[in-house]
């Protein structure tokens, strides 16, 4: 990494990638490069199209203002989650990236965003990488299509494809850019041979879609999910487990929209087509980029063998109260219905003594704490080292909210993101005694971890694999190693899932009070 001068004579970093050369910004004691393309635009007959590879340039790009964001739709202002973006265009396939300037062979982590898949970019200030570069990673956030640009399989566009498929193009997004880090990251003192992804909510299930693609094998070591989710998706042309082919799904959008062709949707504009399509974003079971359900790749052994750190949040669902069904009059008859031979052990472990609470549970233990430690059983069985966490920190802005450890609240944590002016003006920011030392400790694990393999601090206990006996770090007011997360939450969760894949049901959101009556 080579250093030009600004007008006032300070330097700017310099770096020679594939495309051409870049210059960026020096901001304290990191090196950081934004905006920089790793594939072309997907506009125009390249809507709906896997990515492909950036355009070379001439001269030094300026690489010193993130690029936009994926076009999408308004969060409401009142959302907790309330965060726009700067700028949006459907020409949003660029990545940022946060080096220090002396680094040789240094661990790489590329961070995936959250947003449901619909939302979000790599631009918001939470996310500022400077906080890994400091701890010696270089560090890589990307933009990747969302929304219906991102995720839309329709029979027109699997015609097209010489697979004959479509769909997840968001996640061929994310593919591409690995590819992009592989060929260029050394650039920056990276070593592409030690990437470890990282990802939340969205993210979380990104990196779980990447750990499952043979599109992605070999091109990370690593793998953080922060918040997982494993449910049933549906496949490109047949109908699975409750849900319509993917290909009728997207047929049925674009006619809604009055789109009688692919062409004409191509030739609508990118925020109509965000703003007015009745689209849920979601990766395509196609049999060739995702070739199996999630679970049944990790079931056959048919996913990227790499250490994992995982884990999720004590009150996930406080933040996501959409979810919860309505409080019926008898809780213990309405499980009874719903459950059969195992309301007993529901009822054991969702009580009907604080209903609220039970029904809280039940959600953050379908949707995230089966999927989160199911794929650490699942990387352990398979030889791997494999971590597991519980963040069940609050602080007293959190706690007078309600919403103490609810879902994305380590985020700051983890990026060190603890004053006010990175979070969203809703977000009740960290403002407890202790929150500095919990974020140092959790930087220090998560960036030893990208490093080795093994997350390790001083500030913090030595954290032990997940294995017989289930040892997990509680990320609380104090950091402890414990044993068996919510002891039966597994076993149950695992149990209700076979049940429902073995009669062709859904197992997203088809529990608790939302189950179906059981036959």
């Amino acid at each position: 990494m080579a250093c030009a001068q600004s007008a006032d004579r300070s330097p700017l970093p310099t770096v020679e990638v594939q495309q051409g050369r870049l210059v960026g910004v020096r901001e304290g004691d990191v090196n950081v490069f934004r905006g920089i393309p790793y594939a072309a635009a997907p506009t125009g007959e390249g809507r709906w199209k896997p990515p492909s590879p950036p355009p070379d340039w001439s001269g030094v790009r300026d690489a010193t203002a993130f690029g936009p964001s994926c076009i999408q739709p308004d969060v409401p202002a009142r959302s907790l989650y309330y965060d726009p973006p700067l700028q949006t265009s459907e020409d949003c396939l660029t990545l940022n990236i946060w080096a220090g300037p002396e680094g040789v062979k240094a661990p790489v982590i590329v961070w995936i965003h959250g947003g449901s898949l619909r939302v979000g970019g790599s631009a918001q200030a939470m996310y500022d990488g400077s906080e890994f570069a400091r701890r010696g990673v270089v560090f890589v956030s990307l933009n990747y299509r969302l929304g219906v640009l991102g995720w839309l399989a329709h029979p027109s566009l699997s015609a097209e494809s010489p697979d004959g498929i479509s769909g997840n193009y968001g996640l061929l997004d994310q593919i591409s850019a690995l590819e992009w880090v592989r060929e260029n990251i050394s650039a920056f003192g990276g070593d592409p041979a030690n990437v470890t992804v990282m990802g939340e909510s969205a993210g979380a299930l990104s990196v779980s879609y990447l750990l499952a693609s043979p599109n992605a094998a070999g091109l990370f070591q690593k793998a953080i999910i922060q918040s997982a989710n494993s449910r049933n998706f549906p496949e490109l042309d047949s109908p699975a487990y409750g849900l319509p082919p993917a290909e009728g799904r997207g047929a049925s959008v674009l006619s809604a929209l009055g789109l009688d062709s692919i062409d004409a949707a191509r030739g609508a504009t990118a925020q109509d087509l965000a703003d007015k399509a009745s689209f849920v974003p979601q990766g395509t079971i196609d049999g060739k980029v995702l070739p199996l359900q999630i679970i049944d790749s990790f079931d056959h052994g048919m996913f990227s063998r790499v250490p994992i750190l995982a884990g999720l949040n004590s009150g996930e669902v406080r933040s996501q109260r959409l979810f919860l069904p309505r409080m019926p009059d008898d809780y213990e008859a309405s499980i009874a219905a719903r459950y059969g031979g195992l309301a007993d052990d529901f009822l054991a472990l969702y009580p009907a003594e604080d209903v609220g609470a039970s029904m809280l549970a039940t959600l953050r233990d379908a949707i995230y704490g089966w999927a989160t430690e199911r794929i650490v059983r699942k990387e352990r069985e398979a030889g791997q080292p494999a971590f597991m966490y519980v963040f069940d920190y609050c602080y007293p802005n959190a706690r007078e909210a309600g919403l103490c450890a609810f879902h994305a609240s380590e985020l700051p944590f983890v990026f060190g993101a603890l004053d006010a002016e990175r979070l969203s003006g809703n977000w009740p920011y960290p403002d407890g005694q202790n929150d500095r030392a919990i974020s140092n400790a959790l930087l220090d694990y998560w960036t030893s971890f990208a490093a080795t393999g093994q997350p390790t601090s001083d500030h913090g206990p030595a954290w032990p694999a997940y294995g017989s006996d289930e040892a997990y770090l509680e990320i609380g007011q104090e950091l402890e190693v414990r044993h068996d997360p919510f002891p039966g939450m597994f076993e149950l969760h695992e149990e209700l899932v076979r049940q429902r894949r073995a009669a062709g049901e859904p197992w997203f959101l088809n529990v608790g009070l939302g189950a179906r009556p059981h036959e």
